[in-house]
């Protein structure tokens, strides 16, 4: 009587632990390392523009990459933004996407904005597994909330080391 129920029990474990979801964060190789939803005066865009925008960092020392991937802020929608073809990130090296909702300028930029009231950001590859996710808080001054250390620390809020490590602050 007693094998019977561990045998049930050892089932029921691998049932609910053996199936894959696809909201669960798998080992990244790349990261949301930095983001600034609130850019009024501290970086312009290639086009001249100051918008929020979001930092991600490969923590691999090979190049990575990124095309079919996607960056949304929203759960229920995490495949809102799609990296075009051909996009990569240099080994231990750093990509800005600009998150303005306007498609028409130069270099990467998201259909969406950052909130200053504070949100969610998602990185997912193109099987809609979750690869990274921030939950950032609201803010009212011109400050990065950086992963420190690069790739996998805390996020803090900081001075903006836009398109270089956050260690450096």
């Amino acid at each position: 009587m007693e094998i019977r129920s561990f045998i049930k029990s050892l089932a029921l474990l691998l049932l609910l632990f053996g199936c894959e979801r696809k909201t669960d964060i798998i080992d990244p190789v790349v990261a949301i390392n930095e983001l600034m939803p609130l850019n009024t005066t501290v970086v312009s865009d290639p086009d001249g523009d100051f918008d929020d925008w979001i930092e991600l960092y490969n923590m691999s020392s090979e190049s990575f990459d990124l095309s079919g991937y996607f960056l949304s802020d929203n759960e229920k929608h995490i495949s809102k933004w799609q990296f075009p073809a051909s996009t990569e990130i240099e080994g231990k090296g750093f990509l800005i996407i600009w998150a303005d909702d306007d498609s028409s300028g130069t270099g990467l930029h998201a259909n969406f904005k950052l909130s200053s009231l504070g949100e969610e950001v998602l990185l997912s590859d193109p099987d809609g597994n979750l690869i990274d996710k921030v939950l950032y808080p609201g803010q009212s001054l011109e400050l990065s909330y950086s992963r420190k250390p690069d790739g996998n620390g805390a996020f803090i809020w900081q001075l903006p080391t836009f398109a270089r490590s956050n260690n450096s602050n």
